[in-house]
């Protein structure tokens, strides 16, 4: 049988690797060892972040609405409560985009929320 010769795969994956790590600092963008640690690292890192970055939107809407809110003498959570009742379905990025462009219609969701409670 022929002896199988394994350069041409390793240098290729070791290629990618090391293009992977392309601008990272030092020794971890030039040395494969390091390189593929930074690079498992990142990775790791990204992975959380996509998940991270969900939460930190929805935190930066809801407390959008909440400054809308206020503006117009209601609290978040009897706003949201309000909107509920009125059948009114829009999702926080929404709110917070009227809320931030359109500032009358804002005032008219929130009257309407208020009309659903009472």
């Amino acid at each position: 049988m022929a002896r199988v010769k394994r350069a041409v795969t390793t240098r290729k994956r070791r290629n990618k690797v090391l293009k992977l790590a392309k601008g990272y600092f030092g020794g971890k963008s030039k040395l494969f060892r390091t390189a593929k640690q930074a690079v498992m690292k990142s990775g790791q890192y990204a992975y959380v972040a996509r998940k991270q970055k969900k939460r930190d939107y929805r935190k930066l809407w809801i407390t959008r609405i909440s400054a809308a809110c206020k503006l117009n003498e209601m609290n978040y959570s009897t706003f949201i409560n309000g909107l509920r009742k009125a059948g009114i379905n829009l999702n926080r990025k929404m709110l917070s985009e009227i809320a931030i462009n359109d500032a009358a219609g804002f005032t008219e969701i929130c009257k309407k929320a208020k009309a659903a409670l009472s």
